[in-house]
């Protein structure tokens, strides 16, 4: 560790708990340590912080139970940000810290950045790291205008303002666009997907192809929520964020499409899938294949069906009452008083 590094380090775990009150707000304090369910802010218990100095270790520094990954705060921030530069993150640091920024040095070069291969999955990790996070940003105002409030553990959705569009003719184009990182069973970022949005967030931008996704996406999804024997998976983000309005503990997996649907990898502790299908039959199709697959995997598979064409139309012109009603009586007894949320 440089000693840039090892000093910020250092003034990070003075103030650890502070840090992963900012940093990784859907933990929460237990005793000496901090609990949350990994490096990017996901709710849950795998990963812990010590908060205080012990015999054990340090203050500040960090393991996760389930990948074995540890590190200290510094690290935080760079996995809760999605950061890829240390310039970034020690930036972040100082700015957290209250800390003066160094002046550039004259002298030194620029560092030449070789860009990334059109549509490759290492430029989708550099555009989701060049992203912000969702609140307050033009993306919250989209999906809100949507009717989707319930946003806890959803570090997987960003915001770039001037996000570059390519239309089949003509000049590439910038527009503000929600990000949604594509990820494996491990939460490897394998690719984006990007939905361009108009100016003011009513809508989705007035683009031939509004939405469009990048990198290797077989197998993979955007992840919302930590899944443990139970989870959901269907196609549309906001369809699925839909459905969490009134399933807000089940974790969810868009996969962005029927055929991305029915790929759709289960992750090892899985012993209950609700399959959410749209009305059509691209939907169908994914939804028997997937069935077939879980099944075949010891897993059992139940399909929710939305009253419209999806949970989003449901949602938008049926209200919430109405879609919880309608998805209730197709959960599972058991999972009704687990994940629903009864409140009025």
């Amino acid at each position: 560790m440089s000693g840039i590094a090892h000093d910020l380090s250092r003034r990070l775990a003075d103030r650890a708990e502070a840090a992963c009150r900012h940093y990784l707000s859907n933990g929460r304090r237990e005793g000496r340590y901090w609990l949350v369910g990994d490096i990017r802010n996901t709710p849950g218990r795998s990963l812990f912080v010590r908060l205080q100095a012990s015999a054990k270790g340090p203050a500040g520094k960090w393991s996760d139970a389930a990948t074995g990954e540890h590190g200290d705060l510094l690290h935080v921030i760079r996995g809760s940000l999605g950061l890829l530069d240390f310039a970034d993150v020690a930036k972040e640091a100082r700015t957290f810290l209250s800390l003066p920024h160094p002046d550039p040095e004259p002298s030194a070069p620029r560092r030449c950045v070789t860009p990334a291969p059109s549509g490759s999955v290492e430029a989708a990790r550099r555009l989701f790291a060049m992203s912000q996070p969702l609140a307050g940003t033009l993306a919250e105002t989209y999906l809100r205008r949507r009717g989707i409030t319930l946003l806890h553990g959803a570090g997987n959705l960003r915001f770039h303002p001037r996000c570059y569009y390519k239309p089949d003719d003509g000049p590439t184009e910038t527009w503000p666009a929600m990000i949604a990182a594509v990820t494996d069973l491990t939460g490897r970022i394998t690719g984006v997907h990007r939905t361009w949005l108009a100016p003011d967030g009513s809508d989705k931008a007035p683009v031939d192809t509004p939405r469009k996704a990048m990198g290797d996406l077989l197998g993979s999804a955007v992840r919302i929520g930590v899944p443990g024997r139970v989870m959901a998976a269907g196609e549309g983000i906001e369809t699925m964020l839909s459905l969490r309005q009134v399933l807000p503990n089940m974790a969810i997996a868009p996969a962005l499409s029927a055929s991305h649907l029915a790929a759709n990898l289960f992750p090892p502790a899985l012993r209950r899938l609700y399959i959410v299908r749209d009305n059509d039959p691209a939907g169908d199709a994914a939804r028997d294949t997937l069935i077939e697959r879980a099944n075949g995997e010891g897993i059992d598979a139940i399909c929710l069906s939305p009253a419209l064409g999806d949970f989003n139309e449901d949602l938008q012109r049926l209200g919430c009452d109405a879609l919880r009603t309608g998805v209730r009586v197709q959960l599972a007894p058991e999972d009704v008083a687990r994940f629903m949320n009864l409140a009025p």
